[in-house]
């Protein structure tokens, strides 16, 4: 494998890891085997540290390529607690509110999650990484400042209910570029006249890119070794 040439890996980004921290031990890993100072890597889509699944990284000159992957469409399995609310919308934050969920039924989901396919209109969590006056919303939400968000057009392809029980429900989810998951749970639990905060979330697809065709992070260093060693040049050498 050419790692400076180029390379386009997929990667199962475990619970619990940034999405910079395993660009980093791969970009680590990588020179450290092949002998070089420098190299390329960057991810095409950025995953929460409490979701896992799908993430495609490119090495050297590939990173050129690392826009097109993220207008690619992308495709979640979202756990989410109904009856409940937290500020982050997922588990890195207390529960804030709760709200009664007796009225809820599967038939009642199943309508309400019809309203959320096609183009809608979303406003991103506080606790996200978009900016306002160059800096980042989650920094401002976690020291307790107000967040005011603009709301954001996407598109969302397919929403199926996999299983309902005891306030809890799975869902897969075939969306667009900047589909936040954890706001779609806020936004559920809403359109439910309920509350909801999502508990689980697992990325499965990115294009053609699926699950069962990614890496482990264990497998990094057999990957590294994989790699074609730097060799110095003539002028280098002479130097």
């Amino acid at each position: 494998m050419d790692f400076q040439e180029g390379e386009i890996l997929y990667f199962d980004k475990p619970l619990h890891w940034t999405s910079f921290k395993l660009v980093k031990t791969l970009r680590n890993t990588l020179t450290r085997t092949l002998g070089v100072k420098k190299l390329k890597v960057g991810h095409a889509g950025t995953l929460d540290p409490l979701a896992s699944g799908v993430m495609i990284v490119c090495t050297g000159k590939a990173t050129k390529l690392i826009e097109s992957f993220q207008y690619q469409t992308k495709e979640y399995i979202a756990t989410l607690r109904l009856g409940a609310t937290t500020p982050s919308f997922d588990l890195e934050t207390e529960i804030d509110a709760t709200y009664p969920t007796d009225h809820i039924t599967r038939a009642r989901i199943e309508e309400v999650l019809l309203r959320f396919v096609g183009a809608i209109q979303q406003v991103p969590p506080s606790f996200s990484a978009c900016k306002i006056g160059g800096k980042r919303a989650y920094h401002m939400a976690r020291k307790g400042l107000d967040v005011e968000l603009k709301p954001k057009e996407l598109v969302i392809d397919e929403i199926e209910l996999l299983d309902f029980a005891d306030n809890t429900l799975r869902i897969r989810v075939v969306c667009s570029k900047g589909t936040y998951i954890r706001a779609l749970a806020r936004d559920i639990g809403a359109a439910l006249e309920s509350g909801a905060h999502l508990t689980e979330l697992v990325r499965t697809r990115v294009g053609d890119a699926t699950l069962d065709r990614c890496l482990s992070v264990e497998e990094i260093p057999t990957i590294a070794a994989q790699g074609i060693p730097y060799v110095k040049k003539e002028e280098e050498l002479k130097n």
